[in-house]
């Protein structure tokens, strides 16, 4: 008759170690992210688009930029904010997180230097607007 293998105490103890590593490593990236998207393309914008649309048209941003469903908006000096929510960065430098693009559309200058991007004297509701508008830009 076999006897079945005897098992040497503590030998889950790596396998509980790596768990642990991975969840805590997991946690570590996670709290890195600055207000993460919920789901692809979801992001965490608390504005009014219809609003967002007529100020992109107020503020004039189709002067520079081309933006879907403002049909003023046929600009060519920026680029085209067609699918917005899809990009990675924000002027090719910041994450595209909401925190960063309201800041952004306010005052683009404080944050690059030089950039062709006017600074515009908006309220940060506004600004949330105009977000809330460009992050449904898929």
């Amino acid at each position: 008759m076999t006897r079945p293998p005897i098992r040497q105490a503590g030998a889950r103890a790596p396998t509980i170690l790596r768990m642990a590593l991975v969840a805590v490593a997991t946690l570590l990236v996670l709290a890195a992210c600055d207000e993460p998207p919920t789901a692809e393309g979801d992001y965490l914008v608390e504005g009014d688009r219809m609003s967002g649309r007529h100020l992109i048209e107020r503020y004039g941003c189709g002067a520079c930029h081309r933006i879907p469903g403002v049909r003023t908006a046929r600009g060519r000096v920026g680029p085209s904010l067609e699918g917005f929510a899809r990009r990675g960065y924000i002027a090719g430098q910041f994450p595209n997180r909401p925190n960063l693009l309201v800041r952004w559309i306010q005052a683009a200058p404080e944050m690059i230097p030089g950039t062709a991007m006017p600074a515009f004297s908006m309220t940060e509701r506004e600004a949330r607007d105009i977000a809330t508008y460009l992050y449904e830009l898929r």
